[in-house]
C-alpha cells in the first residue's frame, strides 16, 4: 500500500513537470503582455503563496531517519498480514459450553417481553414452592398427619420443581445439549418427556410388537427408563483386515439383524433411569424362536440371567455386572431356521430394595426356559417398568465355530 501511493505521487508530479515544459514551449512562440503591478495585499499574498513548500517538500521530510523508520514499519505490517480474531478454547467436561441469548437485548421486543413473563411465573412458582416445602417439614414432624396427605404434598412439591423452571430457555437449552443436571427434577422431567414423545421408546415399542414379542414371551410390557445396547461393528469383508482391525462398539437400533460374530461377547449396556433412588431389576436374555424337532414347534433358550441388579439415575454407564449369575452364551441360529429374535429385559423385582435368591439354572435348563413360570415364581412383572431391548439374526459361517469355541459341540449338518 505505501508503494503504491508513492508511485502515484511519483506519477503525478512527473504529469506537472511535462505539463510546465510545454507551456514554456509555447511561451517562445507567444507575445507575452506584462500585466499591471497588483495591489499591496494581493502582492503580499502572492508571495505568500510563493514562499508555500511545494507538494514534493510536503511528502519528504526532513529527517531522512524518520522516512527509514516508516518504510520498515510499512514492511513489518506487511510480513504480519491480517490478525485473526483468537480461537475460542475446546470445549470440555470442565469448561462446558455456557448458554447464551439467541436474540440481543432489544432487537424482537415481543421476545424480551415474553422473556420477562416466562421469569416473572418462575418466581411465582418458586414462591409457592417454598410455601408448600416449609408446609411439608410442618407434616413430617407432626405425628397426627395422615401418611396419604404428606404424599400428595410431596407430589406436589415435585410438579412445582418442574413447573418453575421448565419454560426457562436456558434449562431447555442445557438438557437438550446434553449439559443436564439429573440432580434436579425439571432436568428429569424433560429427558424423559424427549425419550417418551421423540421417537425411541415408540420405536422400541413398535418393533416389539411387530415382531410379537409380546405376546409369544410376554403378557405386556411398559419400559419405564431408557435401554441403550452397543455391539461391535461388523466386520470388514477382506480376511485380511478381519483379524487386524479393532472393532468398535456402535450403538444398535432395536429389531435390527446382527450377525452372530458381533454378538460372540456381552453387548455394552446403557441406561437412562428417572428414578433417584436404588431399585432392583433381573436382567434376562432369552432366544425365542429354538427349534423343537420333536414338537414341532419352537422353544425358548436362557442366553444370560443376573438378577439383584441396582439401578438409578446415577448408575455407572456401561452397567458394570461384576458378579455374573448365569454366564453369557452368545446367540448362535441353527441352520435352516428363520431368524431368531433375541429379546434382553430388565425387569422390576417384586421388593425394590431386598436381593432375590435365585439358583442358577443348568445348561440342561437353559433350553426350554419359560419366562411367564419364572416371573410368576418370583414376582417379576414387566408392565410395571424396566427395560427392554431386542434384535434378530440368522445363521452363517461363524456359528459352527460358537459351537466349538463355547458349547463344545461338533455341528454336522446343521
Amino acid at each position: 500500500m505505501f508503494s503504491l501511493r508513492r508511485a502515484t505521487r511519483a506519477y503525478a508530479g512527473l504529469a506537472r513537470a511535462r505539463g510546465n515544459a510545454t507551456l514554456q514551449n509555447s511561451s517562445q512562440n507567444v507575445e507575452i503582455t506584462t500585466p499591471p503591478p497588483p495591489p499591496a495585499s494581493t502582492s503580499a499574498k502572492s508571495e505568500s503563496v510563493q514562499t508555500e513548500p511545494s507538494d514534493t517538500a510536503k511528502q519528504s521530510p526532513a529527517n531522512p531517519s524518520s522516512t527509514k523508520e516508516n518504510v520498515e514499519e510499512s514492511t513489518n505490517t506487511k510480513k504480519r498480514g491480517r490478525v485473526w480474531p483468537t480461537k475460542r478454547p475446546s470445549i470440555t467436561l470442565d469448561r462446558p459450553r455456557q448458554y447464551s441469548r439467541p436474540i440481543g437485548v432489544g432487537a424482537l421486543p415481543v421476545y424480551d417481553e415474553a422473556l420477562t413473563y416466562i421469569k416473572r411465573d418462575s418466581k411465582l412458582r418458586k414462591e409457592e414452592l417454598e410455601e408448600y416445602k416449609s408446609l411439608l417439614q410442618r407434616a413430617e414432624s407432626a405425628p397426627d398427619w395422615n401418611p396419604a396427605d404428606i404424599e400428595r404434598l410431596r407430589d406436589k412439591i415435585r410438579i412445582l420443581e418442574i413447573q418453575s423452571e421448565v419454560n426457562l430457555p436456558s434449562v431447555r437449552w442445557k438438557a437438550r445439549n446434553g449439559l443436564a443436571d439429573l440432580n434436579q427434577t425439571v432436568y428429569r422431567h424433560l429427558i424423559e418427556q424427549r425419550w417418551r414423545e421423540e421417537g425411541a421408546l415408540d420405536l422400541l415399542m413398535e418393533r416389539i410388537y411387530q415382531m410379537n414379542v409380546v405376546p409369544d414371551m410376554l403378557p405386556e410390557m411398559h419400559p419405564s427408563f431408557d435401554l441403550r445396547v452397543n455391539f461391535p461393528e461388523p466386520p470388514p469383508q477382506s480376511t485380511v483386515l478381519r483379524n487386524r482391525t479393532k472393532r468398535k462398539y456402535q450403538k444398535i437400533e432395536p429389531g435390527v439383524f446382527l450377525l452372530p460374530e458381533q454378538t460372540r461377547k456381552p453387548p455394552m449396556m446403557y441406561t437412562t433411569v428417572f428414578h433417584t433412588e436404588p431399585r432392583l431389576y433381573t436382567m434376562l436374555m432369552v432366544d425365542l424362536d429354538v427349534p423343537d424337532l420333536e414338537n414341532q414347534t419352537y422353544q425358548t433358550y436362557l442366553h444370560w440371567l443376573q438378577p439383584n441388579v441396582s439401578l438409578s439415575t446415577f448408575s455407572q454407564s456401561p452397567i458394570p455386572l461384576t458378579t455374573t449369575h448365569t454366564k453369557y452364551i452368545p446367540p448362535h441360529p441353527q441352520k435352516g431356521t428363520h431368524y431368531h429374535r433375541y429379546v434382553l429385559l430388565f425387569v422390576p423385582q417384586a421388593h425394590a430394595t431386598e436381593r432375590m435368591q435365585i439358583p442358577v439354572p443348568t445348561d440342561e435348563e437353559r433350553l426350554g426356559f419359560n419366562y411367564r413360570e419364572f416371573a410368576e415364581q418370583y414376582g417379576l412383572d414387566a408392565g410395571r417398568g424396566g427395560g427392554a431391548f431386542m434384535w434378530r439374526e440368522v445363521w452363517d459361517e461363524t456359528v459352527s465355530k460358537i459351537y466349538q469355541d463355547v458349547l463344545n459341540k461338533l455341528i454336522c449338518g446343521l
